[in-house]
């Protein structure tokens, strides 16, 4: 099926508030993911891999890394047509003020819509991991002869109070939708019988909850009209529920891993299972690779350390008697002598430190870049260019769910997070004086 006259639109606007502090100086998807990628390539891997070359993030919040990030990355052949675009928030003769939700998003930028050579529209997030042809999801719209088509993917009943849940007739039309459904009443309202799942090609395995992936295919005019006859703001909780009520909405059934990376929590999580030996997505496929920036940088360098179901990025030092352990290890990392990370994300750094950068670090009683000798990092995140000194903690040894902020160290949904830039002197453990805020 061709997809030439596709146009993709990935959001990436919102807050993130979940994320932070890793939102705190970046947008969620130039969060970075698997130590060398950030969160973005994913959709636009996805649409590169499914033959979709017109794409445009939409972005408002903390943006400037992003923007840097694709424009170094995604570089079409001039010839092809294909470029990936910036659609930042901006004030316009037709609108003053930043945009009020995903479909908001859309309606500001409508005018891309409108170009004569588009037929489909496909609206993504810029927060999910998983690997989708988009070219199967068209088929599935034009064979069905369908308005709309949204991807879902069969779930277990405890997972729905996180999730909107889809009911479907017999033919795969979406005939009703609920909103994170809480009660038995409700999920049995949009229950799925697990035989039709099953002849979709999935097996049900006991799932009976066909949830929303949140990635739709909009034909463009039915888009249009939707947008423009209508103030709606946000595509999962308004634009869907109206389109079933007065377009034809199609299913098309997923069954691949899928994970919103919208907490601190699912990110490291998802993080850690990267890592695994048997690792619930792979990262080197031959079909549908994940791209992102190339880097000039020199292999990693590994002296007498003791690695387990990790990832090591590029351009890493690694001295003798460290421990990695089910962690991800991102770009130019330095890990000291006798360092121990166990069940942990470490995201790198930016550039490397000169002689010069260093000498007068170390006249200041400043750590290098990176994580000094004998320091343990246990169930954390340390986020970009941090200075760890010797014999520090990076450990919630007093099992705090949240911590107040600190420009050391805070505590999100139970994970230690090291916020970007942060300097940890030598010696430094989390006292239970922080959880006061100090």
């Amino acid at each position: 099926m061709s997809v030439q006259r596709v146009l993709a639109l990935v959001l990436g606007g919102g807050r993130g508030t979940r994320l932070y502090p890793l939102t705190r100086d970046r947008s969620k998807p130039a969060v970075p993911l698997a130590g060398k990628y950030r969160i973005i390539d994913v959709p636009l891997s996805n649409c590169i891999n499914s033959g979709v070359q017109r794409i445009y993030v939409l972005t408002q919040f903390n943006s400037v890394s992003l923007h840097r990030h694709i424009r170094r990355t995604y570089t079409f052949d001039p010839f092809s047509g294909g470029f990936v675009e910036i659609l930042a928030a901006q004030q316009t003769l037709d609108n003053a003020g930043w945009y009020q939700g995903t479909a908001d998003a859309v309606r500001q930028n409508i005018r891309y819509l409108q170009q004569p050579d588009i037929k489909h529209v496909l609206i993504l997030s810029g927060d999910q991991l998983y690997r989708m042809n988009y070219a199967d999801m068209l088929a599935t719209h034009t064979s069905h002869k369908a308005d709309v088509t949204i991807a879902g993917i069969p779930v277990h009943e405890e997972m729905a109070s996180a999730l909107g849940i889809m009911r479907v007739d017999e033919d795969g039309r979406v005939v009703g939708f609920l909103e994170k459904p809480q009660t038995r009443a409700e999920l049995d309202m949009v229950r799925t019988d697990p035989a039709w799942i099953d002849r979709q090609g999935i097996p049900a395995l006991g799932r009976t909850l066909m949830a929303s992936m949140g990635i739709y295919l909009f034909d463009r005019d039915c888009l249009l009209d939707l947008l423009t006859k209508t103030d709606y703001q946000d595509f999962g909780r308004e634009v869907f529920p109206a389109a079933i009520r007065s377009k034809r909405v199609h299913l098309h059934p997923f069954d691949g891993y899928w994970e919103d990376i919208g907490t601190i929590r699912s990110y490291f999580q998802c993080n850690l299972d990267l890592a695994s030996p048997s690792p619930p997505f792979e990262l080197s496929s031959a079909e549908a690779p994940i791209y992102s920036r190339g880097r000039f940088l020199p292999p990693s360098r590994l002296d007498g350390a003791s690695i387990r179901a990790s990832l090591v990025s590029d351009g890493c030092i690694v001295e003798q008697g460290a421990v990695i352990e089910n962690s991800v290890i991102g770009l130019r990392c330095r890990i000291g002598r006798n360092v121990v990370i166990r069940n942990s994300v470490v995201l790198g750094t930016d550039f490397y430190e000169s002689p010069d950068e260093l000498a007068a670090a170390a006249a200041q009683g400043i750590p290098p870049l990176g994580i000094g000798e004998g320091t343990i990092v246990e169930g954390a995140i340390v986020d970009k260019n941090v200075r760890i000194g010797c014999r520090a903690r990076i450990v919630n040894d007093h099992g705090w769910e949240d911590l107040a902020d600190s420009d050391r160290f805070t505590v999100r949904e139970g994970i230690a997070v090291v916020p970007k830039d942060a300097v940890v002197p030598d010696g430094w453990l989390p006292e239970p004086g922080l959880a006061s805020g100090r």
